[in-house]
C-alpha cells in the first residue's frame, strides 16, 4: 500500500524459510529523490528498509538506483542489429546493420555487460547515499570486496577512484555454493577457497572501518557467510555496504536476520527493483508484476511486454529470471543463451529467437 502522507510504500511478505519457519516481512520503501538538478541524467534514488513484523532484528537497509546505466542492466535497451550478437542468440534472419532492436537486459553480454555496469556503479557512488557516507572515511578505512566471479566484473574500486580519488585497498575472494543434501530446502553450502588480503599488515587490517562488497544476492547465503568471514578478520569494522545490482528479498531477508545485523551496520545497494526468488530452488529470480516496486513503473511494463505471453496465456516475464547465469553472462555469453532457451524452454515452451523474432514483427 502507499501511504499519502509519508510518499513511502509499504508492502509485506511471508515465505517459509528452509526450516519450515515462516517468516513475515516488510518491505518499506521512500518516494524516489533525485541524485542532482539534472535527474533525468543522473538518475534517482530511493531509500528503503526491511524489518520483521514480529520479532526484534534490525531492519536492514537498504537504497534502490535508477540511472540510463541501472536501466538499460534491468528492463530494455536499443542497439543496432549486431550480426554476431544474433547468430549467439540463434536468430537466422539477416537484418541491416543500422536497423535498431530492443532487447532485455539478460541479453547484455561479456564485454558489452562490463562496460554497462562500470557506467551504473560510476552512478551508484555520485549519488548521496554512498557519496555522502564515505565522505566520513578516508582512504586506507576503505576496503573493497569483490565476490568471484561476477563482483570481479563491477569496478568499485575504479569507481571509488573515479568518483572519490581514493586508492582503495582491494581484496579478492572466492565463495560460492557447492552441493549438501544435508542442507534442507536449497541441498547447498557456502564454501570460501579464495580470501586474499595476505598483502595487508595487521595494522592496515586493523585500520578497516567500512567494507564494500560487490556481488549479486539470490539466496543470501553466499553474503551472510561473506559478511561473517571479513566481520572476523577485520576487528575495527563498523559498516558494511553491499553492491549488489540484483537482489532478491528472500536473500536480504537473511542478512536481515544475521547476528550482525545490528552490531554492524548493513546496508545493501540494488539496481532499480528487488527481485522474486522463484521455487522450487529460488535461484531464479524474476521481476515482481508490482508497480510500487519499481522507480520507473513505465520501464517495467515494457519490459513485460517484450517478453510476451506464452500459448497458455502466462507471462513470461514472471518467470524469466533476471540473472539466468549470474556469472555466465558475463564471461560466457553462449552459457547463458543456453540457460536462458532452457529455462523457456522448460517454462513456456519457446525459445529466445522466438520471443526476439515476433518483437521484430
Amino acid at each position: 500500500m502507499l501511504s499519502i502522507e509519508t510518499a513511502a510504500f509499504h508492502y509485506p511478505f511471508v515465505f517459509l524459510e528452509e526450516d519450515s519457519s515462516t517468516v513475515e516481512i516488510n518491505l518499506e520503501l521512500e518516494k524516489p529523490l533525485p541524485c542532482s538538478t539534472q535527474p533525468q541524467e543522473s538518475g534517482f534514488y530511493r531509500p528503503g528498509r526491511i524489518h520483521f513484523a514480529r520479532d526484534g532484528h534490525h531492519p536492514l537497509e537498504l537504497v534502490l538506483y535508477h540511472n540510463p546505466a541501472t536501466a538499460r542492466f534491468i528492463y530494455l535497451h536499443e542497439q543496432p542489429a549486431d550480426a554476431h550478437l544474433l547468430r549467439i542468440v540463434g536468430l537466422k534472419e539477416t537484418l541491416p546493420a543500422e536497423r535498431m532492436i530492443t532487447l532485455p537486459g539478460q541479453l547484455c553480454l561479456g564485454a558489452a555487460r562490463t562496460a554497462v555496469i562500470g557506467e551504473a556503479i560510476q552512478g551508484l557512488f555520485t549519488a548521496p547515499p554512498l557519496q555522502e557516507s564515505l565522505r566520513q572515511y578516508t582512504q586506507e578505512q576503505i576496503a573493497v570486496f569483490p565476490i568471484a566471479r561476477e563482483g570481479l566484473k563491477y569496478q568499485i574500486a575504479e569507481a571509488l577512484f573515479t568518483t572519490q580519488g581514493y586508492y582503495c585497498d582491494e581484496i579478492l575472494l572466492d565463495a560460492h555454493h557447492v552441493f549438501d543434501h544435508t542442507v534442507p530446502l536449497y541441498n547447498r553450502k557456502v564454501e570460501m577457497t579464495l580470501f586474499k588480503d595476505k598483502d595487508l599488515e595487521p595494522a592496515q587490517r586493523n585500520a578497516v572501518k567500512v567494507a564494500i562488497i560487490g556481488d549479486s544476492i539470490a539466496s543470501g547465503l553466499v553474503m551472510r557467510e561473506v559478511i561473517e568471514h571479513i566481520r572476523r578478520r577485520f576487528p575495527a569494522l563498523e559498516r558494511v555496504e553491499v553492491i549488489a545490482p540484483l537482489a532478491t528479498v528472500r536473500g536480504l531477508t537473511r542478512l536481515t536476520r544475521t547476528s550482525f545485523n545490528g552490531s554492524i551496520p548493513v546496508r545493501a545497494h540494488v539496481f532499480e527493483t528487488l527481485l522474486n526468488a522463484l521455487p522450487p530452488d529460488y535461484y531464479y529470480s524474476a521481476h515482481f508484476n508490482i508497480p510500487e516496486l519499481h522507480i520507473r513503473p513505465d520501464l517495467e511494463h515494457a519490459y513485460r511486454q517484450w517478453w510476451g505471453m506464452d500459448a497458455a496465456g502466462q507471462w513470461i516475464a514472471d518467470t524469466a529470471c533476471a540473472g539466468y547465469g549470474w556469472s555466465e553472462v558475463f564471461y560466457s555469453p553462449r552459457k547463458q543463451i543456453q540457460m536462458i532457451n532452457e529455462e523457456l524452454h522448460r517454462r513456456h515452451g519457446m525459445t529466445l529467437a522466438e520471443i526476439l523474432r515476433r518483437n521484430l514483427q
